[in-house]
């Protein structure tokens, strides 16, 4: 590492503090007005004291001087600054920090990405999170993939996982007609989406549970196989019309690129 590096984040950490102070006026953050101000946003001494540290000592922060800051601090100023979760971890690296582990609750949908699913009915469509998670649905997937939606199962109180149900569901092994290839290349997906995020809660219980669960997930996940996702075909059993050959195509999401609309069709499909 060049010993020009310590120095030039130590620089960035002071511009990004200055940039992300500077966008909050007194008002926002609760603060009575002072009057007229030369340079915009908060004051150095204002942010200070909302974080509940030294002015002097934040002022050689944003100098970039030689001192590190704790994880309490940093927390106290992500807090005052009001950043979200991404400009969290950026201040955290910059300052010599891994980033905070990721809390395990849903991920956020908006509604307008949430309804598609259901437009595109009578073709099974569902959008999942990084960790497969399946965030919407419609009801041509509900009918495909018996034992996966809450509604359908005991397990209501978490999210319908597909991973999960493919490994740990005994249905998921008759609608999964090559199922030991279709088991393992899942597998390889997951793999490669949970080394972007190895202290998530959401992917790390996930593989316990399926190491705990599952002999097949247990023999093959030291196997290293990795996998992006893609578009491509499966063979299906369909609860009414028996095995079909489905075309499948993922979208990911622009805001999200690790959420992804997953639609299957096939040539005889038809409307309701």
């Amino acid at each position: 590492m060049s010993k020009q590096q310590p120095d030039q984040l130590r620089r960035q950490l002071g511009t990004f503090l200055r940039t992300r102070r500077e966008r909050l006026t007194p008002d926002e953050v609760g603060l009575p007005p002072t009057g007229r101000r030369r340079t915009p946003g908060l004051r150095r001494e204002e942010l200070a004291l909302l974080a509940g540290i030294s002015a002097t000592w934040y002022t050689y922060l944003e100098q970039g001087r030689k001192i590190r800051a704790s994880e309490q601090v940093l927390n106290a100023l992500a807090s005052a600054l009001r950043l979200d979760r991404h400009e969290r971890d950026h201040l955290f690296q910059l300052a010599g920090h891994a980033p905070l582990p990721e809390a395990e609750h849903p991920e956020p949908l908006p509604a307008e990405v949430a309804a598609v699913p259901l437009l595109l009915q009578p073709y099974p469509a569902y959008v999942i999170a990084g960790n497969y998670d399946v965030l919407s649905h419609n009801h041509a997937a509900a009918q495909l993939f018996p034992h996966l939606f809450p509604h359908l199962t005991t397990e209501a109180d978490r999210p319908p996982n597909l991973v999960r149900w493919v490994f740990l569901e005994p249905a998921a092994r008759e609608v999964l007609v090559d199922w030991e290839p279709e088991a393992r290349a899942l597998l390889a997906r997951l793999r490669t989406l949970s080394t972007r995020h190895p202290d998530d809660p959401r992917y790390t219980h996930l593989i316990d549970e399926l190491h705990t669960r599952s002999p097949e997930a247990r023999t093959w996940w030291p196997h290293y196989e990795l996998q992006p996702r893609h578009s491509g075909q499966k063979r299906l059993h369909h609860p009414i019309r028996g095995p079909v050959n489905y075309h499948y195509t993922a979208f990911h999401l622009a805001e999200q690129p690790e959420q992804t609309l997953v639609i299957y069709f096939d040539n005889t499909a038809t409307t309701d």
